[in-house]
């Protein structure tokens, strides 16, 4: 069973600013402090499920250059240039038209590239596990987070309603449960709801599939698509190649993956993991994954000194020196000459502070 793995890499983390900026989004910056990028994370986390030959970024081609520089191990030519953003869909085939170029019976991970994992074994049990089923026939698994909390900023996988999402703890198959519907990211009264149901999971994003199911199922779900594709195919691996991308991809129609074939195909399946996993979508959930101090407070960033403040994150790993007096569950960031200080309790306003 040939493996691979295809990293999504095109978005702009507007939720992180200043952090993360349309010319350098956060999948390209160490958001945890760890000395390594979220992407340079991403890779890690799957290195041991294939070679590094087998590793594809599809990013925006602004970003080709970073991408080089911080993954130098992954081949040039797996580096896939988006000239212009139409969702996870137009992404996700322009990868898989490329590896089935070449490998026609390949096995894929489609997985966004700024993920947070924090138990990296079991998150592979997983990974494999999907893997192994997804060989054996037209199947495509979608990876479920056992819920921990009544979440309102993430998508949700329902399943059958008397199975039990506690299962993958036999680690057997009999933890890969079928899909009965997507749901939207929901109010607080619904989000609880589902908490109490039992038989709802996060949708972590992460996609796993057989080369030959997910190109078919392009074919008969979103044919247009297809077709565009198949044109585009005609030049890859050839001089020609960047050219016809440039012209025919910015022609796709814009529209996710879930739109185009997790809702409409009746060969979908989930894994529920529990490996410590989160999106880091936004400041409050990347205090909740940092150590915090006495205090409540989480800082990345050497020269930052705090003096009776409260459930606060700092986030200033270059600054030569930060000194904060007496703020409470606040959010500070600086980076590269730009200062973010806000309430916690406005972080989703942040993508439309920069101005």
């Amino acid at each position: 069973m040939e493996n691979h793995v295809v990293i999504m890499a095109g978005g702009i983390g507007s939720r992180f600013w200043p952090m993360s900026t349309p010319d350098f989004p956060k999948q390209f910056v160490d958001v945890m402090g760890t000395g390594k990028t979220m992407i340079q994370m991403t890779v890690e986390r799957f290195a041991p499920v294939c070679p590094m030959s087998n590793f594809w970024v599809v990013t925006s081609a602004a970003y080709v250059h970073i991408v080089r520089q911080q993954l130098p191990d992954i081949p040039a030519e797996n580096i896939l240039a988006e000239p212009c953003a139409r969702n996870t869909a137009p992404c996700i085939a322009y990868a898989c038209w490329k590896i089935k170029a070449k490998h026609p019976s390949a096995n894929i991970v489609v997985t966004p590239s700024d993920a947070l994992v924090l138990d990296g074994d079991e998150f592979r049990r997983v990974i494999r596990t999907a893997l192994d089923f997804t060989a054996k026939g037209e199947r495509i698994v979608t990876i479920g987070i056992t819920p921990t909390r009544p979440e309102t900023g993430y998508g949700y996988i329902q399943c059958p309603p008397h199975s039990d999402s506690s299962r993958h703890s036999e680690r057997s198959e009999e933890s890969i449960l079928p899909v009965s519907a997507f749901k939207e990211k929901p109010t607080l009264e619904v989000a609880k709801d589902y908490l109490a149901s039992g038989n709802y999971l996060w949708n972590a994003g992460i996609f796993v599939w057989n080369v030959s199911t997910i190109v078919d199922s392009l074919r008969r779900f979103v044919p247009e698509l297809a077709a565009k594709m198949d044109r585009m195919s005609e030049s890859f691996y050839t001089r020609f190649e960047t050219e016809t991308v440039e012209d025919i991809f910015p022609t796709c129609e814009k529209i996710s993956i879930d739109y185009a074939v997790m809702e409409k195909a009746d060969y979908i399946y989930t894994i529920p993991g529990d490996f410590g996993w989160s999106d880091v979508g936004t400041w409050g959930s990347l205090w909740t994954l940092l150590e915090h101090d006495k205090d409540g407070n989480a800082v990345v960033g050497k020269n930052v000194h705090l003096y009776g403040c409260r459930g606060c994150i700092v986030h200033a790993p270059n600054a030569s020196s930060v000194v904060l007096e007496g703020m409470e569950d606040s959010i500070v960031v600086e980076r590269n000459g730009r200062l973010l200080v806000c309430r916690l309790s406005e972080e989703q306003r942040i993508k439309d502070f920069e101005k």
